[in-house]
């Protein structure tokens, strides 16, 4: 089948490990198949996906361009119904059995997942579930060539400590979106640090696991106050952001 896109969601359908990845969970997901939403579908990939399991799909996208290819890509199945509305708008009328949402970003900071999940969650069944299931949040301290905020597509930096895991976060339960925490850093080399990598992984159930890939929760480096630092070390930063908010509310302290 071939897909219309805007240039960005194509971009996504080229990322073959992310795609392959959603459609591998929806693939596996065996539970009850009555009634599927997507959220932010998107040009309609996984709706196309979830199609071919599920009595009913319910697909939203806020984006005018996306809705319109979706529209046209999913127009042959009677059982998708394209809708082009804010998640955090929509009337949800009926619980469902599965809950898509691939708005996926770096620590859930730039998209807005989290708010979308929170409001729409109150309409998934009791044994209902989300694909993704949960993301796992990782750390290291870094000396990095550009010193703002950006992905680490092309980046030059030099890891100067081992990674943390600093937040774990299943995707079915509430989510407040303030996050705040001090990350202890072991240096494992001497060098200057003046950022901190965040990694994110993905997991889409309990046997699939997926990121970072180009399209998919790229590594984000964020800068710290620059510092000296000597192997065994540690390095205390506080971290602050707000999920859903954008990359502009990231705070950084040592303390």
């Amino acid at each position: 089948m071939k897909f219309q896109t805007t240039h960005y969601h194509l971009d996504l359908l080229k990322d073959t490990d992310r795609v392959s990845a959603f459609f591998e969970a929806i693939e596996d997901y065996s539970s009850n198949t009555d009634l599927a939403y997507d959220l932010g579908c998107g040009s309609g990939i996984l709706s196309y996906f979830l199609s071919n399991k599920f009595k009913e799909v319910t697909s939203i996208e806020i984006d005018s361009k996306a809705y319109a290819c979706a529209l046209e890509n999913l127009k042959d199945f009677k059982n998708v119904n394209v809708i082009n509305s804010d998640v955090l708008e929509y009337d949800f009328t009926k619980k469902a059995d599965l809950i898509v949402c691939e708005m996926m970003d770096t620590a859930l900071i730039d998209e807005e997942e989290v708010q979308a999940l929170n409001h729409a969650r109150k309409f998934l069944k009791n044994d209902g579930e989300i694909i993704p299931k949960a993301v796992i949040n990782f750390a290291e301290l870094v000396n990095m060539q550009r010193h703002y905020i950006h992905w680490d597509e092309n980046a030059v930096y030099e890891s100067l400590s081992n990674e943390i895991n600093y937040s774990n976060i299943n995707l079915k339960d509430k989510i407040i979106p303030n996050f705040e925490k001090t990350l202890e850093f072991k240096v494992n080399k001497n060098g200057t640090a003046n950022g901190i990598k965040i990694t994110t992984v993905t997991i889409l159930n309990d046997k699939i696991v997926c990121g970072p890939t180009p399209m998919f929760n790229p590594p984000l480096l964020v800068p710290i106050e620059e510092t000296d630092v000597k192997c065994n070390d540690l390095i205390n930063v506080k971290l602050k952001y707000i999920m859903g908010q954008g990359i502009e509310t990231i705070e950084t302290q040592i303390i």
